[in-house]
């Protein structure tokens, strides 16, 4: 059944097998695992709680149309729940560098590697990650409630059909709650598993370090590529916007201060030249 899973649904597999690699890159194998268990744990109790109590995503259900083709686990898709696991990682990832890049003006930061690291455990990389990853939900839901249209196939819907394209707003709520909770729980599990070795925030593994924002883009065009095959014109435009806005204010950050580093540069090259 687990191997029926991977081959219905190919591209859940490619990300997370991407997420293993690059978590292990950046927080360690002890990490990653950690991160996978606590992930899926924390994200099948909410759906679970969901499907029978309407918290904290809502009023939905799951459609076992594909019973006998994929795993299911108490009414809920496997595959379904592991998703959690690699988009809250992809949000955490963002959140990272985003904050250390806030802090120091710019990428990659004047920090030494335990300062970075202990970024990683912040309050801002807390609620920038669930943010981000709650983003990603706002491209991908939509289009995964038309499941019936593309591969996925028509899983699950909702008993009262919400406001934006079809999804309430009780589903977005609850993705940044179970987002946070599976952030902080590894933020604080991070603390006491046994520390991995510093690596220096050098080319090319500061730009490693951002590996999370191509994780991010693959998610999340793949979905946009979907919605426009669907021809769901309105919803992409809309998840587009979305995407584009938090993209320039990422580039926004990453190039905070350094105009004004450039500026005191070219007059620091004037003064020796003058002289």
């Amino acid at each position: 059944m687990l191997a029926g899973t991977v081959l219905l649904r190919p591209y859940v597999f490619a990300f997370l097998a991407l997420y293993l690699l690059l978590g292990w890159w950046q927080i360690g194998w002890r990490r990653i695992f950690a991160w996978t268990l606590t992930g899926y744990g924390l994200a099948f109790a909410a759906e679970y709680g969901s499907i029978h109590w309407g918290i904290p995503f809502g009023d939905y259900f799951y459609i076992e149309t594909t019973r006998g083709q994929e795993l299911w686990i108490a009414g809920v898709p496997f595959m379904d729940s592991l998703s959690f696991t690699f988009l809250t990682f992809t949000g955490f990832s963002c959140a990272w560098p985003l904050a250390a890049a806030f802090r120091a003006r710019g990428w990659p930061p004047a920090l030494d590697s335990a300062r970075y690291e202990e970024i990683r455990r912040s309050p801002a990389v807390l609620v920038a990650g669930a943010f981000i990853t709650t983003l990603m939900d706002v491209v991908i839901d939509p289009v995964s409630l038309m499941g019936d249209r593309w591969f996925l196939g028509q899983i699950y819907g909702y008993r009262h059909q919400g406001a934006y394209f079809g999804v309430p707003a009780a589903n977005f709520i609850g993705w940044a709650v179970v987002s946070a909770a599976i952030i902080g729980v590894n933020q604080l599990a991070d603390s006491r598993l046994p520390k991995e070795m510093a690596r220096a925030l050098r080319t090319p593994y500061a730009l490693l370090h951002l590996g999370g924002f191509a994780l991010f883009l693959f998610i999340v065009g793949f979905n946009l590529a979907v919605t426009l095959w669907l021809k769901a014109h309105l919803l992409f435009c809309t998840s587009l916007s979305l995407v584009a806005g938090f993209l320039l204010l990422a580039a926004w950050i990453f190039a905070g201060g350094r105009g004004k580093e450039r500026t005191l540069s070219r007059e620091k090259g004037r003064k020796e030249w003058a002289s």
